[in-house]
């Protein structure tokens, strides 16, 4: 069932149905209040054009109510929201690209995001591909739905990493033009399938970078639905890593436990702890700490960076070598590494908030790539979005 709406105004008309066309729902049009009983609260979503708000002023209150129309500043409009229970009031056509999410939403069911947790490395050759792909690995054989995202344009691909290369799917270099909203499906079904999880690497051509509303659009996709996606990222800033960032729940910083890593991880930290929600260290031991040439406690490699202790990285001299044969990270069940990746998965990875909709979730990377993009020097315009009534 598609959306419901409720006016008599023939241009906001056209536009309405314009946006749902492009969400790819069918809506219901009425003039007024459903007759048939049921229909007002069966009805997903009710886009209220502000024509016709007077003539709701009765109906029954319900979630899901947007009062829609091209000019939103006089005090009237306000007044008629909190009437008729709105939760937003949107004008257009500065609010389309939020409402077509919105509409899609009821297409597809958003229900829950995706637990979204980024790795990078706090130096070159921390080992935090290698954990990227563990964590989805594991993720996928505990029964999530999961999609691993490679990043990292110079890293060497995250195909090689799995065992891949050949697979058959899209890469990065496709979705390139890709804009606005995306459909979860469509890219899940065009994304390689390699362990029970979906890929998204980059292919061997001179291609190093995607346009950051690529990034969003896709990584946007991958989160709806709910489930997993892991994120490899680059040990770089750009438009296209503030995209990604923003859409962390969770980012691993991997630091092997010396002196000069953590001395790296500290100037890493300092770019990503403005623009995450949630940063943790991951330490990789380099020895027996407290032993000569033995390695910085954890705890004090959390300390010396000022950042929560995910854990301790253990090596697994099984996994190392099942590297060799195009073996995934983390897929021998009863190997250090897997373990250590299902306690992550148990500790710090929970799903995004209940009642978040992808409308949130492409939202949020404008408001939280902002301080990351002036750092830049980029020119930003924040999104126009409904403002809550």
């Amino acid at each position: 069932m598609g959306p419901l709406i409720v006016t008599e105004d023939p241009v906001l008309l056209d536009d309405l149905l314009r946006l749902c066309a492009a969400a790819g729902a069918r809506p219901l049009v009425l003039a007024t209040l459903p007759e048939r009983r049921g229909e007002w609260e069966a009805a997903p979503l009710v886009l209220v054009g502000d024509d016709a708000a007077a003539r709701l002023e009765r109906a029954p209150r319900r979630p899901g109510v947007l009062l829609v129309g091209r000019d939103q500043g006089e005090p009237a409009v306000w007044q008629w929201a909190v009437r008729i229970g709105a939760e937003h009031v949107l004008r257009l056509p500065d609010a389309e690209a939020w409402l077509v999410d919105r509409i899609a939403d009821v297409v597809e069911g958003a229900g829950r995001s995706a637990r979204t947790v980024g790795v990078v490395g706090g130096r070159g050759g921390a080992g935090a591909s290698t954990l990227a792909c563990a964590l989805a690995v594991t993720a996928a054989a505990g029964g999530s739905r999961t999609v691993l995202v490679d990043a990292d344009p110079l890293g060497g691909g995250l195909d090689v990493l799995l065992g891949g290369e050949q697979a058959e799917g899209l890469r990065w270099p496709a979705f390139a033009r890709s804009r606005g909203r995306m459909a979860r499906r469509a890219l899940e079904e065009a994304l390689p399938e390699l362990h029970g999880l979906r890929l998204l690497s980059w292919d061997r051509s001179d291609t190093a970078a995607v346009p950051p509303q690529a990034v969003r659009a896709v990584l946007g996709a991958a989160r709806r639905g709910g489930g997993t996606v892991v994120v490899d990222l680059p040990r770089r800033a750009g438009g296209e890593v503030a995209e990604a960032l923003a859409q962390l729940d969770l980012a691993l910083l991997v630091v092997p436990a010396e002196l000069r890593a953590v001395a790296a991880a500290r100037r890493m930290a300092a770019v990503l702890a403005p623009e995450v929600r949630d940063l943790r260290v991951a330490v990789r031991p380099t020895g027996t700490p407290g032993t000569p040439g033995g390695g910085l406690a954890p705890d004090a490699v959390a300390a010396l960076l000022g950042l929560d202790l995910a854990g301790v990285v253990p090596y697994d001299p099984a996994a190392a070598e099942a590297q060799e044969t195009g073996t995934p990270p983390g897929s021998g069940p009863r190997g250090p590494l897997a373990r250590f990746c299902r306690e992550l998965w148990g500790r710090v990875a929970s799903p995004a908030p209940e009642g978040r909709t992808e409308a949130w979730a492409q939202e949020e990377p404008v408001r939280r790539g902002d301080l990351f993009r002036a750092a830049l020097g980029e020119a930003w315009t924040p999104a126009p979005g409904g403002a809550a009534a």
